[in-house]
Protein backbone atom coordinates (compact mmCIF):
# COMPACT_ATOMS: atom_id res chain seq x y z
CA UNK A 1 0.00 0.00 0.00
CA UNK A 2 1.43 3.37 -1.01
CA UNK A 3 1.54 6.18 1.51
CA UNK A 4 3.06 9.57 2.18
CA UNK A 5 4.56 10.89 5.40
CA UNK A 6 4.76 14.19 7.24
CA UNK A 7 7.29 14.57 10.04
CA UNK A 8 6.62 17.52 12.30
CA UNK A 9 9.90 18.88 13.68
CA UNK A 10 8.94 22.43 14.40
CA UNK A 11 9.25 22.64 18.19
CA UNK A 12 11.44 25.16 19.98
CA UNK A 13 12.62 22.62 22.56
CA UNK A 14 12.02 24.96 25.50
CA UNK A 15 11.57 22.06 27.95
CA UNK A 16 14.30 19.78 26.55
CA UNK A 17 17.06 22.39 26.56
CA UNK A 18 17.21 22.96 22.80
CA UNK A 19 15.66 21.99 19.49
CA UNK A 20 15.25 18.24 19.87
CA UNK A 21 15.36 17.51 16.15
CA UNK A 22 19.02 18.60 15.98
CA UNK A 23 20.18 16.81 19.11
CA UNK A 24 22.00 13.49 19.06
CA UNK A 25 20.35 10.24 20.11
CA UNK A 26 22.20 6.97 19.77
CA UNK A 27 24.90 8.75 17.78
CA UNK A 28 22.40 10.12 15.21
CA UNK A 29 20.36 13.29 14.88
CA UNK A 30 16.89 12.83 16.36
CA UNK A 31 15.29 13.81 13.06
CA UNK A 32 17.29 11.20 11.15
CA UNK A 33 15.65 8.31 13.02
CA UNK A 34 12.14 9.07 11.74
CA UNK A 35 13.26 9.87 8.20
CA UNK A 36 15.10 6.55 7.99
CA UNK A 37 12.09 4.63 9.33
CA UNK A 38 9.73 6.07 6.71
CA UNK A 39 12.30 5.42 3.99
CA UNK A 40 12.64 1.81 5.10
CA UNK A 41 8.85 1.40 5.11
CA UNK A 42 8.62 2.66 1.51
CA UNK A 43 7.06 6.13 1.82
CA UNK A 44 6.44 7.67 -1.61
CA UNK A 45 7.08 11.19 -0.32
CA UNK A 46 8.39 12.42 3.02
CA UNK A 47 7.71 16.02 4.03
CA UNK A 48 9.65 17.40 7.00
CA UNK A 49 8.25 20.52 8.65
CA UNK A 50 10.79 22.63 10.54
CA UNK A 51 10.86 26.14 12.03
CA UNK A 52 11.38 28.79 9.33
CA UNK A 53 14.88 29.61 10.58
CA UNK A 54 15.86 25.91 10.32
CA UNK A 55 14.91 25.46 6.67
CA UNK A 56 18.45 25.98 5.30
CA UNK A 57 19.95 23.61 7.88
CA UNK A 58 17.37 20.94 7.07
CA UNK A 59 17.85 21.32 3.32
CA UNK A 60 21.61 20.96 3.74
CA UNK A 61 21.18 17.81 5.83
CA UNK A 62 18.25 16.09 4.09
CA UNK A 63 17.35 18.04 0.95
CA UNK A 64 18.20 15.12 -1.30
CA UNK A 65 15.97 12.72 0.62
CA UNK A 66 12.88 14.66 1.72
CA UNK A 67 10.81 17.78 1.04
CA UNK A 68 11.52 20.59 3.52
CA UNK A 69 8.66 22.89 4.52
CA UNK A 70 8.57 25.83 6.93
CA UNK A 71 6.29 25.38 9.92
CA UNK A 72 3.76 27.72 11.47
CA UNK A 73 3.07 29.33 14.82
CA UNK A 74 1.28 26.26 16.23
CA UNK A 75 1.72 22.54 15.63
CA UNK A 76 -1.57 22.46 13.70
CA UNK A 77 -0.29 25.20 11.38
CA UNK A 78 2.85 23.16 10.72
CA UNK A 79 0.81 20.05 9.92
CA UNK A 80 -1.40 21.99 7.51
CA UNK A 81 1.69 23.37 5.75
CA UNK A 82 3.00 19.82 5.42
CA UNK A 83 -0.30 18.50 4.07
CA UNK A 84 -0.43 21.22 1.43
CA UNK A 85 3.10 20.31 0.29
CA UNK A 86 2.14 16.73 -0.55
CA UNK A 87 2.15 15.89 -4.24
CA UNK A 88 -0.47 13.18 -4.29
CA UNK A 89 -4.11 12.37 -4.95
CA UNK A 90 -6.60 13.42 -2.32
CA UNK A 91 -7.58 9.81 -1.61
CA UNK A 92 -4.01 8.71 -0.77
CA UNK A 93 -2.89 7.80 2.72
CA UNK A 94 -0.80 10.18 4.77
CA UNK A 95 0.94 9.38 8.07
CA UNK A 96 1.65 12.32 10.38
CA UNK A 97 4.44 11.80 12.87
CA UNK A 98 6.27 13.78 15.55
CA UNK A 99 10.06 13.85 15.16
CA UNK A 100 10.12 13.87 18.97
CA UNK A 101 9.16 10.17 18.85
CA UNK A 102 12.33 9.00 17.10
CA UNK A 103 12.30 5.23 17.71
CA UNK A 104 9.78 4.64 14.97
CA UNK A 105 10.09 1.31 13.15
CA UNK A 106 8.60 0.07 9.86
CA UNK A 107 6.38 -2.41 11.73
CA UNK A 108 4.66 0.49 13.52
CA UNK A 109 3.93 2.04 10.14
CA UNK A 110 2.73 -1.22 8.64
CA UNK A 111 0.29 -1.79 11.51
CA UNK A 112 -1.42 1.49 10.64
CA UNK A 113 -1.45 0.78 6.91
CA UNK A 114 -3.22 -2.54 7.53
CA UNK A 115 -6.00 -0.69 9.39
CA UNK A 116 -6.33 1.90 6.62
CA UNK A 117 -7.25 -0.87 4.19
CA UNK A 118 -10.72 -0.95 5.80
CA UNK A 119 -10.84 2.02 8.21
CA UNK A 120 -10.89 5.79 7.55
CA UNK A 121 -8.24 6.64 10.16
CA UNK A 122 -6.02 5.02 12.78
CA UNK A 123 -3.51 6.08 15.41
CA UNK A 124 -0.98 4.33 17.60
CA UNK A 125 -1.81 4.53 21.29
CA UNK A 126 -1.07 2.82 24.59
CA UNK A 127 -3.71 1.95 27.21
CA UNK A 128 -3.37 3.92 30.42
CA UNK A 129 -2.11 1.65 33.21
CA UNK A 130 -1.37 4.18 35.97
CA UNK A 131 -3.91 5.44 38.46
CA UNK A 132 -5.12 8.89 37.42
CA UNK A 133 -5.61 11.81 39.80
CA UNK A 134 -6.82 15.33 39.27
CA UNK A 135 -4.84 17.76 41.41
CA UNK A 136 -5.10 21.32 42.65
CA UNK A 137 -2.05 23.00 44.22
CA UNK A 138 -0.33 19.60 44.56
CA UNK A 139 -3.36 18.14 46.33
CA UNK A 140 -5.55 15.32 45.00
CA UNK A 141 -9.08 16.53 44.47
CA UNK A 142 -10.44 13.69 42.36
CA UNK A 143 -9.59 10.14 41.30
CA UNK A 144 -10.35 9.39 37.66
CA UNK A 145 -11.28 6.03 36.21
CA UNK A 146 -8.68 4.79 33.74
CA UNK A 147 -10.98 2.34 31.98
CA UNK A 148 -10.91 2.81 28.18
CA UNK A 149 -8.32 5.59 28.42
CA UNK A 150 -5.44 5.60 25.95
CA UNK A 151 -2.24 7.63 25.54
CA UNK A 152 -2.13 8.85 21.95
CA UNK A 153 1.12 8.41 20.03
CA UNK A 154 2.24 9.00 16.47
CA UNK A 155 2.21 8.25 13.59
CA UNK A 156 -1.46 8.94 12.95
CA UNK A 157 -2.87 7.82 9.61
CA UNK A 158 -5.64 9.33 7.44
CA UNK A 159 -6.82 9.81 3.88
CA UNK A 160 -5.46 13.16 2.72
CA UNK A 161 -8.84 14.65 1.77
CA UNK A 162 -10.36 13.59 5.12
CA UNK A 163 -7.77 15.26 7.32
CA UNK A 164 -7.65 18.42 5.16
CA UNK A 165 -11.44 18.77 5.38
CA UNK A 166 -11.33 18.09 9.12
CA UNK A 167 -8.87 20.94 9.61
CA UNK A 168 -11.11 23.25 7.58
CA UNK A 169 -13.92 22.47 10.03
CA UNK A 170 -11.85 22.92 13.18
CA UNK A 171 -12.79 26.00 15.26
CA UNK A 172 -10.30 28.80 14.60
CA UNK A 173 -10.24 29.88 18.25
CA UNK A 174 -9.16 26.43 19.55
CA UNK A 175 -5.78 24.65 19.44
CA UNK A 176 -5.89 20.87 18.83
CA UNK A 177 -3.39 18.58 20.51
CA UNK A 178 -3.17 16.13 17.62
CA UNK A 179 -4.77 15.12 14.31
CA UNK A 180 -6.94 12.45 15.91
CA UNK A 181 -8.67 15.21 17.88
CA UNK A 182 -9.29 17.16 14.67
CA UNK A 183 -10.56 14.08 12.83
CA UNK A 184 -12.92 13.03 15.62
CA UNK A 185 -14.37 16.57 15.77
CA UNK A 186 -15.15 16.24 12.07
CA UNK A 187 -16.99 12.94 12.60
CA UNK A 188 -14.23 10.62 11.36
CA UNK A 189 -14.01 7.32 13.21
CA UNK A 190 -10.44 6.86 14.39
CA UNK A 191 -9.26 3.32 15.17
CA UNK A 192 -6.88 2.71 18.08
CA UNK A 193 -3.89 0.50 17.28
CA UNK A 194 -1.77 -0.60 20.22
CA UNK A 195 1.47 1.36 20.16
CA UNK A 196 4.87 0.85 21.72
CA UNK A 197 6.71 2.18 24.76
CA UNK A 198 9.62 2.77 22.38
CA UNK A 199 7.58 5.60 20.84
CA UNK A 200 7.99 7.58 24.05
CA UNK A 201 8.10 11.30 23.32
CA UNK A 202 11.21 13.38 23.91
CA UNK A 203 10.07 16.27 26.07
CA UNK A 204 12.52 16.65 28.96
CA UNK A 205 16.29 15.97 29.18
CA UNK A 206 15.60 12.78 31.16
CA UNK A 207 13.67 11.39 28.18
CA UNK A 208 16.90 11.22 26.20
CA UNK A 209 18.42 8.93 28.82
CA UNK A 210 15.35 6.69 28.67
CA UNK A 211 15.49 6.32 24.90
CA UNK A 212 19.25 5.80 24.96
CA UNK A 213 18.66 2.85 27.28
CA UNK A 214 16.04 1.45 24.90
CA UNK A 215 18.46 1.77 21.99
CA UNK A 216 21.17 0.01 23.97
CA UNK A 217 18.74 -2.77 24.80
CA UNK A 218 18.06 -3.39 21.10
CA UNK A 219 21.70 -4.02 20.35
CA UNK A 220 22.68 -7.69 20.41
CA UNK A 221 24.86 -8.66 23.33
CA UNK A 222 28.49 -9.00 22.32
CA UNK A 223 30.80 -11.82 23.27
CA UNK A 224 34.32 -11.64 24.57
CA UNK A 225 36.40 -14.32 22.90
CA UNK A 226 39.96 -15.42 23.62
CA UNK A 227 42.46 -16.66 21.04
CA UNK A 228 45.90 -18.15 21.49
CA UNK A 229 48.76 -18.88 19.11
CA UNK A 230 52.17 -20.52 19.20
CA UNK A 231 55.06 -20.58 16.74
CA UNK A 232 58.70 -21.67 16.70
CA UNK A 233 61.58 -21.41 14.21
CA UNK A 234 65.13 -22.72 14.04
CA UNK A 235 68.16 -20.46 14.12
CA UNK A 236 70.36 -20.30 11.04
CA UNK A 237 73.07 -18.20 9.51
CA UNK A 238 72.27 -14.53 9.09
CA UNK A 239 72.89 -10.96 10.20
CA UNK A 240 69.49 -9.92 11.56
CA UNK A 241 66.19 -11.30 12.75
CA UNK A 242 62.60 -10.04 12.45
CA UNK A 243 60.63 -10.17 15.69
CA UNK A 244 57.20 -8.59 16.22
CA UNK A 245 57.60 -6.48 13.10
CA UNK A 246 60.99 -5.04 14.09
CA UNK A 247 64.34 -5.95 12.48
CA UNK A 248 67.06 -6.57 15.08
CA UNK A 249 70.74 -6.87 14.27
CA UNK A 250 71.90 -10.36 15.31
CA UNK A 251 74.50 -12.95 14.38
CA UNK A 252 71.78 -15.41 13.35
CA UNK A 253 68.40 -15.35 11.66
CA UNK A 254 65.27 -17.46 11.96
CA UNK A 255 64.63 -19.98 9.20
CA UNK A 256 61.18 -20.16 7.66
CA UNK A 257 59.14 -19.96 4.45
CA UNK A 258 58.35 -16.29 5.05
CA UNK A 259 60.45 -13.90 7.13
CA UNK A 260 59.98 -16.29 10.09
CA UNK A 261 58.72 -13.60 12.47
CA UNK A 262 57.55 -15.99 15.16
CA UNK A 263 55.97 -13.23 17.25
CA UNK A 264 53.69 -12.03 14.43
CA UNK A 265 52.92 -15.60 13.37
CA UNK A 266 51.77 -16.53 16.86
CA UNK A 267 49.67 -13.39 17.11
CA UNK A 268 48.11 -13.96 13.69
CA UNK A 269 47.04 -17.43 14.80
CA UNK A 270 45.64 -16.03 18.04
CA UNK A 271 43.44 -13.50 16.20
CA UNK A 272 42.24 -16.05 13.66
CA UNK A 273 41.51 -18.54 16.40
CA UNK A 274 39.50 -16.07 18.47
CA UNK A 275 37.16 -15.49 15.52
CA UNK A 276 37.01 -19.14 14.47
CA UNK A 277 38.75 -18.38 11.16
CA UNK A 278 41.24 -21.24 11.06
CA UNK A 279 44.98 -20.71 11.27
CA UNK A 280 47.75 -18.97 9.41
CA UNK A 281 48.42 -22.02 7.26
CA UNK A 282 44.86 -21.95 5.94
CA UNK A 283 45.25 -18.39 4.69
CA UNK A 284 48.96 -18.39 3.75
CA UNK A 285 49.99 -22.01 3.02
CA UNK A 286 53.76 -22.58 3.05
CA UNK A 287 53.34 -24.62 -0.13
CA UNK A 288 52.40 -21.44 -2.02
CA UNK A 289 55.56 -19.86 -3.53
CA UNK A 290 54.07 -16.33 -3.41
CA UNK A 291 54.63 -16.27 0.37
CA UNK A 292 58.32 -17.19 0.11
CA UNK A 293 60.17 -14.55 2.15
CA UNK A 294 56.95 -12.53 2.64
CA UNK A 295 56.80 -9.92 5.38
CA UNK A 296 54.71 -11.26 8.25
CA UNK A 297 53.01 -7.92 8.83
CA UNK A 298 50.89 -8.82 5.78
CA UNK A 299 49.63 -11.93 7.56
CA UNK A 300 48.79 -10.06 10.74
CA UNK A 301 47.03 -7.21 8.95
CA UNK A 302 44.99 -9.72 6.95
CA UNK A 303 43.82 -11.37 10.18
CA UNK A 304 42.90 -8.01 11.73
CA UNK A 305 40.97 -7.00 8.60
CA UNK A 306 39.05 -10.29 8.63
CA UNK A 307 38.01 -9.67 12.24
CA UNK A 308 36.72 -6.19 11.51
CA UNK A 309 34.80 -7.50 8.50
CA UNK A 310 32.98 -9.79 10.97
CA UNK A 311 32.19 -6.79 13.18
CA UNK A 312 34.78 -7.74 15.82
CA UNK A 313 36.92 -5.37 17.85
CA UNK A 314 40.37 -6.28 19.07
CA UNK A 315 40.38 -5.62 22.81
CA UNK A 316 44.01 -6.46 23.58
CA UNK A 317 46.92 -8.66 22.50
CA UNK A 318 49.84 -10.10 24.48
CA UNK A 319 52.95 -11.69 22.92
CA UNK A 320 55.69 -13.56 24.77
CA UNK A 321 58.99 -14.30 23.03
CA UNK A 322 60.94 -17.28 24.42
CA UNK A 323 64.66 -17.19 23.71
CA UNK A 324 68.12 -16.80 25.28
CA UNK A 325 69.19 -14.29 22.63
CA UNK A 326 68.80 -11.61 21.37
CA UNK A 327 67.82 -9.33 24.22
CA UNK A 328 64.24 -8.21 23.68
CA UNK A 329 63.79 -5.45 26.24
CA UNK A 330 65.69 -2.75 24.28
CA UNK A 331 63.29 -3.30 21.34
CA UNK A 332 60.06 -3.93 23.23
CA UNK A 333 58.49 -0.47 22.83
CA UNK A 334 59.25 -0.45 19.10
CA UNK A 335 57.59 -3.87 18.83
CA UNK A 336 54.49 -2.70 20.68
CA UNK A 337 54.21 0.36 18.45
CA UNK A 338 54.62 -1.70 15.28
CA UNK A 339 52.02 -4.28 16.27
CA UNK A 340 49.58 -1.52 17.25
CA UNK A 341 50.11 0.08 13.84
CA UNK A 342 49.55 -3.17 11.94
CA UNK A 343 46.33 -4.19 13.70
CA UNK A 344 45.00 -0.65 14.11
CA UNK A 345 44.68 -0.32 17.87
CA UNK A 346 46.07 1.96 20.56
CA UNK A 347 49.50 0.94 21.78
CA UNK A 348 48.23 0.47 25.33
CA UNK A 349 46.27 -2.55 24.05
CA UNK A 350 49.50 -4.28 23.04
CA UNK A 351 51.91 -6.12 25.33
CA UNK A 352 55.24 -7.69 24.34
CA UNK A 353 57.29 -9.65 26.84
CA UNK A 354 60.25 -12.00 26.76
CA UNK A 355 61.47 -14.87 28.88
CA UNK A 356 64.05 -17.66 28.81
CA UNK A 357 63.80 -21.33 29.69
CA UNK A 358 66.92 -21.19 31.88
CA UNK A 359 68.95 -22.95 29.16
CA UNK A 360 66.51 -25.89 29.05
CA UNK A 361 64.97 -27.26 25.88
CA UNK A 362 65.58 -26.19 22.29
CA UNK A 363 65.29 -22.48 23.11
CA UNK A 364 67.64 -22.83 26.07
CA UNK A 365 70.20 -24.63 23.93
CA UNK A 366 70.01 -21.87 21.31
CA UNK A 367 68.54 -24.12 18.65
CA UNK A 368 65.54 -21.92 17.99
CA UNK A 369 63.12 -19.28 19.21
CA UNK A 370 59.48 -19.71 20.22
CA UNK A 371 56.63 -17.27 20.63
CA UNK A 372 53.20 -17.52 22.13
CA UNK A 373 50.39 -15.00 21.93
CA UNK A 374 46.96 -14.48 23.40
CA UNK A 375 44.29 -11.97 22.43
CA UNK A 376 40.78 -10.99 23.35
CA UNK A 377 38.21 -9.73 20.91
CA UNK A 378 34.65 -8.43 21.23
CA UNK A 379 32.25 -9.75 18.63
Amino acid sequence: MTFHAIIVAGGSGSRSGGKKQWMLLGGRLVLDWSISAFEAAGAVQIVVVVPPDDVKQAQAAYGGRVWIVAGGAQRADSVINGLKALMTDSDDIVLIHDAARPLLKPHHINALLVELETKPAAILALPVTDSLKRGDNNRIVEALARDNLWRAQTPQAFRLHDILRAYERWPADQIPTDEAMVAAHSGINVTLVEGDIALHKLTYPADFALLESLIAGEKPLKQIRIGQGFDAHRWGEGQSVWLCGVEIAHDQTLIGHSDADAGLHALTDALLGAAGLGDIGDHFPPSDPQWKGASSDRFLKHAADLLRAKGAEIVNVDVTLICERPKIKPHREAMRARIAEIIGVEVDRVSVKATTTEQMGFTGRGEGLAAQAVCSIEI
